[in-house]
């Protein structure tokens, strides 16, 4: 049998390499650290013991001993600590403990994705099978299940029902009569990956919440929710908002850690190069690897190209993303657990928690976008207590180039706190409306004791969508399962994407994406095929494509006005006068741009004329002091450049203290705004209704502009690159730009 590869030796080597080895900036080691023991404050039945011992858990680390107790005790959890630290015997040991004195009780497990509810069964199934009698039973409940098995489900309710949102929002609340053995009978809810419910999709999950307790309230169920979650800033606070709840958090683990390497490579042929050398060199070492890339067209073209080169190991290495088929993503990730593959190639579908067996290094093609993605796809490599190295291979983006210039900040920083806007008007509006359908509301009850939400109902009933009943304390909704209407990744309706030639369907887009990213002339990506949008027609909400291998892409030009329609906070800080409030924002795609796809040459510049796109939103906004303007203009600083900069550098920096991705802000900097009266700057929520993410960076906004004027100090660059002002989104092509002036 061939010894363990050594993780220790390859780094070893990388760092004396006479060319990788120069472009290390950065690298340290964490010591490993002995686990803690300790036994929960009730022993469990003996036939769960030998269970446990039966699998190998002969020990409970202190940290889940005291979930343990906590979720026993019916007090709402949140577990945030790293991955492989044992969450699921957190949550699955007291259910199992509560189905052996109460057959008749119920647990309903929610997933985001449908690959971690079979990976989560696998599991289950793997620990009840060693159960004698009386043994514990789960299913999946999801898009995949057939009719037929959907019936005898309902009909002969398993004791965990593992699913999805969709499915609660779709199937199981319009038809709670249906599903009354389990509601009446659920004493646990368990939320999986808790930290990637934000944005839209964090907004509406938190209304899906709402109404699940709603209808457990219906029938005089009050379930105990454990919610899982990668280490956020904020974890009970982010399952609160989710739930209304008031939720404990356990953040310390207590596992067994090896020794773990973290390197930041910053080579000036860029990071592909380097990641194919690095991943190169693992192989040769049958190092197990999974390296991480930001887009699924990269991830394929890595594997491609390192196959090409290392021949001898091409069947040993995978790609893994999204629009594999549910057979090939099992066939992967077996061959990962079982060691038959060396490595993998993944985008962001293998961050969460799927099982693939320990793995030594793990590779990152530039920073995933947050501290907690970095540390949730670091935490993949060295579980089980193995020494493990994570390497940050650069690329040209802002906080890329900030991080190999303040490395600390990386390492020592606190993950980014995760912030969901619950009250998202838009939102809320569509699960009032569900909400109606499935139970007429009451103005006595809890949904109804938050003024946004008598708001919300006031205005559906003006609007005809809600129907009051005779004394007004009753509302009910005139349309049947409008769940139907309401998709939960996305606000406003839908339109559907059609190929011309054979009128095949091939997927949907919201609205409010649809004139950005499905205009006539647009490069839409589907599937790893590129085709070209021929038409947009808004009297059928339909796209038109059609198939086309093309060389370039398209970026679109817009221009965007904003009105302040409610100031609600101000602050100062140092010469800028800081507010937060609620803005009207104007986008008017103008046209767009052909470009070659290597290189990013511009080809041509085409003009659309396109209705307005208009909405309202939450936002902060900056407003520079008179004397700073004039000394601006003494100093012959170009006014316009410098704003334009200031607004791409915050945008750029804001990701590093919320959980958000740039794409997730929008922006707008004038050196004239009639309602300020002078120069403003405005940053906002890019969803209509805001998405809470303005209102966390208000609230550390001192934070935001040191770091965003650090940003600016430190790039070499003489007059702005995509490190530090410019924006790969800038709807006029990051111009003008005045990097000096900015700073």
């Amino acid at each position: 049998m061939n010894p363990k590869p050594d993780i220790n030796e390859y780094v070893d080597a990388l760092l004396k390499s006479k060319t990788m080895g120069t472009y290390v900036l950065y690298h340290t080691v964490s010591s490993g650290k002995t686990a803690k023991y300790a036994d929960p404050g009730k022993s469990f039945p003996k036939h769960i013991q030998t269970v446990l011992e039966q699998n190998g858990v002969a020990e409970l680390y202190e940290h889940q001993a005291r979930a343990i107790d906590h979720v026993r005790s019916g007090r709402h959890l949140v577990l945030a600590t790293p991955t492989a630290s044992g969450k699921t015997l957190c949550y699955t040991l007291p259910v199992l403990d509560h189905i052996a004195t109460d057959p008749d009780s119920r647990a309903l497990y929610v997933f985001p994705l449908k690959a971690l509810a079979q990976d989560q069964l696998r599991h289950f199934n793997h620990l009840s099978g060693r159960f004698k009698k009386d043994k514990p039973t789960a299913e999946i409940y999801d898009g995949d299940t057939p009719n037929p098995q959907r019936k005898r489900i309902r009909e002969d309710l398993p004791h965990i029902l593992m699913t999805n949102p969709e499915m609660i929002h779709l199937s199981i609340l319009p038809y709670h009569s249906k599903w009354s053995k389990l509601i009446k009978n659920l004493k646990f809810v368990v939320v999986d990956e808790m930290h990637i419910y934000r944005g839209v999709f964090g907004a509406h999950i938190a209304q899906v919440l709402r109404r699940l307790r709603r209808i457990c309230a219906y029938y005089h169920a009050s379930p105990t929710f454990v919610f899982c979650s990668a280490t956020v800033g904020n974890p009970a606070q982010l399952a609160g908002q989710l739930t209304g709840l008031s939720v404990e958090a356990i953040i310390d683990s207590t596992e067994t850690q090896g020794q773990r390497h973290l390197l930041f490579l910053n080579a000036p042929e860029g990071p592909v190069s380097s990641t194919m050398q690095l991943l190169k060199a693992a192989l040769h070492r049958e190092i197990r690897t999974i390296v991480f890339a930001q887009s699924r067209k990269l991830a394929e073209l890595i594997t491609v190209w390192v196959k090409q080169q290392s021949e001898a190991f091409a069947e040993r290495i995978s790609v893994y993303r999204a629009g594999l088929t549910p057979q090939e993503r099992r066939l992967i990730e077996s061959g990962l657990a079982s060691g038959e593959l060396l490595s993998v190639v993944s985008t962001s579908a293998l961050e969460l928690g799927i099982d693939i067996g320990d793995l030594d290094l793990c590779i990152l093609v530039g920073y995933p976008g947050s501290i907690v993605a970095t540390r949730q796809r670091g935490g993949r490599a060295g579980r089980n207590g193995n020494d493990a190295a994570v390497i940050l291979v650069a690329g040209d983006d802002a906080l890329d180039q900030y991080f190999m210039r303040n490395p600390k900040q990386l390492v020592d920083k606190d993950p980014e706190s995760s912030v969901v806007n619950p009250f998202n008007p838009k939102v809320l509006s569509m699960h009032l409306t569900c909400a109606a359908s499935e139970l007429p509301l009451e103005s006595g009850e809890e949904i109804m004791h938050h003024k946004r939400v008598r708001d919300a109902v006031d205005d559906l009933v003006h609007a005809g969508k809600l129907l009051a009943g005779e004394e007004g304390n009753s509302f009910f909704s005139p349309q049947r399962f409008p769940q139907r209407n309401v998709d939960l990744r996305g606000i406003g309706s839908r339109f559907r994407i059609v190929e011309c030639t054979t009128e095949r369907f091939v997927g949907e887009i919201d609205e409010f994406r649809a004139i950005k990213e499905t205009h006539p002339g647009a490069v839409y990506l589907h599937g790893a095929k590129t085709y070209m949008v021929k038409e947009l027609r808004f009297e059928d909400k339909t796209v038109k494509i059609e198939r086309l291998d093309t060389d370039y892409y398209t970026r679109i030009k817009s221009v965007e006005k904003i009105e302040i329609t409610e100031p609600i906070n101000q602050k100062q800080f140092n010469n800028l006068h800081i507010y937060f409030g609620r803005l009207r924002v104007t986008e008017q795609v103008i046209g767009y741009e052909k470009r070659r796809t290597r290189g990013r040459k511009l080809m041509d510049t085409i003009e659309l004329d396109l209705p307005p796109l208009v909405f309202e939103t939450e936002g902060l906004w900056f407003t520079v002091s008179p004397g700073i303007l004039r000394q601006a203009d003494f100093e012959t600083i170009d006014l316009p450049g410098a704003v334009h900069a200031i607004e791409h550098a915050v945008i750029g920096i804001l990701p590093l203290i919320v959980l958000a991705d740039r794409n997730d802000f929008g922006g707008v900097s004038t050196v004239y705004h009639p309602q300020t009266g002078g120069a403003a700057i405005f940053i906002y929520d890019g969803i209509p209704g805001g998405a809470g993410l303005c209102c966390l960076g208000y609230e550390q906004i001192g934070e935001v502009l040191e770091k965003t004027l650090g940003i600016i100090q430190d790039c070499s660059c003489g007059s702005g690159c995509p490190s530090c002002v410019q924006s790969p989104k800038c709807g006029s092509g990051n111009r003008p730009m005045d990097k000096s002036g900015a700073q």
